[in-house]
């Protein structure tokens, strides 16, 4: 499978998934590709968004993301306040005014997170292991 970003004449920008490029190319000319918003057939690929950028002499393998990633669980231990089983309480509170802003992590159930979804509350989730090796220095 393969993925592209497409546009319509009417600039609505959309994802289209093909088995391979010459099935684009084949629906693409039978004008079976159309607009999900406006319904248009006259569609086109268009530059990609996503890049994975990487730093001269960083070093190739799988390494490289899990430090990425390590950097980024280690930024939401440090700066983020740990509210436990309350998270999704303590989200709704700040949605609401109850209490002021403040960056919090924690842990929600798949209910919980679907409350926060319905009343339009952003978070995200990052799978935080419950052991972590010690860091190398």
């Amino acid at each position: 499978m393969i993925a592209y970003d497409l546009q319509c004449d009417q600039g609505h920008a959309f994802e289209g998934w093909f088995d391979n490029s010459k099935s684009y190319e084949q629906q693409q000319k039978k004008g079976l590709i159309t607009c999900p918003v406006c319904g248009s057939s006259q569609v086109q690929k268009v530059m990609s968004t996503f890049s994975i950028a990487r730093q001269r002499g960083a070093e190739d393998g799988p390494s490289q993301p899990v430090n990425k990633v390590q950097m980024l669980i280690k930024y939401v231990q440090d700066n983020f306040e740990d509210v436990g089983g309350d998270f999704a309480k303590e989200a709704l509170k700040m949605h609401y005014g109850v209490v002021e802003h403040r960056n919090i992590r924690g842990v929600s159930s798949s209910q919980e997170e679907e409350t926060l979804r319905q009343e339009g509350i952003p978070f995200f989730k990052i799978p935080i292991p419950v052991s972590q090796p010690p860091e190398e220095e």
